[in-house]
């Protein structure tokens, strides 16, 4: 499991994933999990791609928003059987504590790059693609889609990749506790009713609904929405008091922006403001 270097090349545009397809359109990058034929699991190879990829997003300037989706009808069933979990139960505990620590730092990666990341769901999401989806800001699912934590099907706690700690505040603790203790599939509608998705739709339309709200957010005032997404995972650990502050602070550099002068000077003009990101 030795690291490779860092195999991702900006700007982002011109990237060739190695383990997943990536489109660069209207400041959106699309990025789709492509193993259909087995539901998309991810691998040890795909874990440090895509954690590459989510790092480097932080310097490119020309990807506002992010879009992760799966081909074929699936987001993702998890981590490879046969790749990952087989080679899993030879290892010893320093190999296994480096493949748990490589896994969450994917969901590191996600939570700090500083693009709002949008998750259209669709058929499977589960195990290790159910924390792919729990790990971005936005979820939006199909009519018939299923997601699972399903780490205790495999003998293994549900304390994996964040879990424990995200889901709560997603869905509550007690709906939390269920699906990390049983392990069983959340349909898209308790999904909803719960908070875990934003929104049904249909199947042919999961991916243009993502696209349109990534550019909608895309299109908004960059450094404004990026310091939001700080702020919301800063103030999981903050009182009321601290979180109040660190919003007053946040507020007023936002104040500083360019995009927020454009704002004024479209009201004042009575026309729509055209941020720049700056």
């Amino acid at each position: 499991m030795s690291r490779p270097a860092n195999p991702v090349t900006l700007p982002l545009a011109d990237y060739k994933p190695g383990h997943f397809l990536l489109q660069v359109t209207d400041r959106v990058a699309t990025l789709t999990l492509n193993r259909p034929e087995r539901k998309n699991p991810l691998t040890f190879d795909s874990y440090r791609e895509l954690t590459d990829f989510f790092r480097a997003c932080a310097f490119d300037d020309d990807v506002k928003t992010i879009v992760v989706t799966g081909a074929g009808g699936n987001f993702s069933s998890g981590g490879d059987v046969f790749e990952i979990i087989g080679p899993l139960v030879k290892m010893d505990t320093k190999g296994l504590t480096a493949f748990t620590r490589m896994t969450g730092d994917l969901v590191k990666a996600m939570r700090a790059c500083p693009q709002p990341i949008v998750a259209a769901v669709e058929g499977i999401c589960a195990g290790a693609g159910a924390i792919v989806a729990m790990a971005s800001d936005i979820r939006l699912a199909t009519v018939g889609a299923k997601v699972a934590f399903l780490f205790n099907k495999v003998g293994l706690a549900g304390c994996d990749m964040g879990a424990c700690a995200i889901l709560p505040r997603i869905i509550g603790q007690s709906r939390a506790s269920e699906l990390l203790y049983t392990g069983r599939f959340m349909s898209a509608e308790e999904g909803e009713r719960w908070g875990f998705f934003s929104r049904i739709v249909a199947p042919s339309e999961v991916l243009t609904q993502a696209g349109q709200l990534a550019r909608e957010i895309a299109f908004g005032p960059t450094f404004g929405n990026t310091m939001t997404k700080r702020m919301l995972a800063m103030e999981w650990a903050m009182s009321v008091e601290e979180a109040i502050e660190a919003e007053a602070i946040a507020q007023a550099l936002c104040m500083t922006t360019e995009d927020f002068k454009r704002a004024f000077e479209a009201f004042a003009a009575k026309s729509k403001p055209v941020f720049q990101g700056n």
